[in-house]
């Protein structure tokens, strides 16, 4: 990013040295600096100030994409967040829409001890896949750190990273009329900071018996289904996962949609779809955390990834009715094949002496999704090997639980 530097704004509150280091905080659209894009309800192509140039899709794939696709775009940078904490990861969030002849990248930039990093690609996404794939963007690792499929990483040997910004750039094809022109607008942009900490398993549990009604999907009923899209089954945890969620909150593809793709023939058809919106195909795979999320607001919800620091922080979400998407990593008694090197399931609820009730979809049918996991068996795998991820996805509007007392926010 070539713009000029300005002082981080204050974090208000300072992260204690023996809480798990993660803050979340959303950028502020009406104080960025803006070229080729107006700000209003959220970010769209201004009518004029817009770059051309040629996008050449990494990705080759089944759609009929063209390989050079000329474009207009405008951009929007935030200006710099300061974090409570020196950061070794960092993952985005949008919600956007992306109509036909549309895509955005997202960028991040950080700095910390008297320098700034180049600015790395988060995501080129679209809601769509008929003008390019999404994508994340490989290659891109420097002395500062790398971007892992969604997750900047800073290196080892790096210095400290103590503040970020973030820009979107918005696309549109050239040559469309330009009284029916579209344009993508990005309603919100946020990251999640964090940085490694040796959690105390188990926590103690402080909420009361709650188990929502999330309707249940298997992803391993479609094991073998679309080849092309990571072929179902064990690959399929989180657009399972992300479409229990939307059918708890009764959004998500209609019948007409479903109808086009994947067609009448397959059992749980909203799973078919969401994989093949989510996937990503750099990473060749449907398990692109945010894309994951920005997915889901296509249809009428907000959300975000963020980490969590205890499960006492996932039931304040689970008492406002938010069922969560959670990732795990490791040994877990009663998974479908014992141990995971990386996983999605929901969290619905908690029994009466706090074990976690999950829809996991690893499972051979859905009725059998439903399971209930030991309370520090569960954490082992979501904190210790995870870090606290979860995708929160709700209804446009709907209130947030309030944030933990004296702690960075981390949603």
């Amino acid at each position: 990013m070539s713009l000029p530097s300005v002082a981080p704004t204050a974090t208000p509150i300072p992260q204690p040295a023996d809480k798990p280091p993660a803050s979340f905080a959303r950028a502020d659209l009406s104080r960025g600096e803006a070229r080729g894009v107006l700000v209003a309800d959220g970010l769209t192509l201004a009518a004029s100030g817009l770059v051309t140039g040629e996008y050449v899709d990494p990705n080759r794939g089944p759609s009929p994409i063209p390989h050079g696709l000329s474009f207009e775009s405008g951009s929007w940078t935030s200006q710099w967040t300061a974090v409570s904490f020196p950061f070794d990861e960092l993952v985005a969030s949008w919600n956007a829409d992306t109509p036909g002849g549309t895509w955005i990248q997202i960028e991040m930039q950080a700095r910390g001890a008297g320098r700034e990093t180049k600015a790395y690609a988060m995501a080129i996404w679209a809601s769509g896949d008929g003008d390019i794939h999404r994508t994340s963007v490989p290659g891109q690792q420097d002395a500062d750190g790398d971007v892992n499929i969604d997750t900047f990483v800073r290196a080892k040997t790096a210095p400290a990273l103590d503040a970020y910004r973030l820009r979107v750039t918005l696309y549109r094809r050239q040559g469309l009329r330009t009284d029916m022109a579209p344009t993508p607008t990005v309603r919100m942009l946020a990251a999640m900071t964090s940085a490694a900490f040796a959690y105390a398993i188990p926590s103690p549990f402080e909420g009361a018996a709650v188990d929502l009604p999330v309707p249940t999907l298997s992803q391993e009923i479609h094991t073998g289904e679309f080849p092309q899209y990571d072929g179902g089954g064990e690959a399929w945890c989180s657009p399972t996962s992300t479409s229990m969620v939307l059918s708890f909150h009764g959004a998500g593809p209609t019948p007409d949609d479903l109808t086009a793709f994947p067609g009448p023939k397959y059992d749980d058809p909203m799973v078919d779809y969401a994989a093949r919106y989510t996937y990503d195909w750099n990473y060749k795979g449907a398990g692109n955390w945010p894309a994951n999320v920005a997915y889901a607001t296509r249809f009428g919800l907000e959300g975000f990834v963020t980490r969590l620091r205890s499960l006492n922080e996932a039931q304040r979400f689970i008492d406002a009715s938010i069922p969560l998407v959670a990732s795990i990593n490791g040994a877990l008694p009663g998974f479908l094949g014992g141990t995971t090197n990386g996983h999605l399931l929901v969290i619905r609820g908690f029994t009466a002496n706090g074990d976690v009730i999950t829809n996991d979809p690893a499972a051979k049918s859905d009725p059998e999704t439903r399971k209930v996991y030991r309370r520090a068996d569960f954490e082992r795998v979501w904190l210790g090997g995870s870090a606290g991820i979860v995708y929160v996805m709700y209804p446009k509007g709907k209130a947030l639980p309030p944030n933990v007392p004296d702690l960075p926010a981390n949603w």
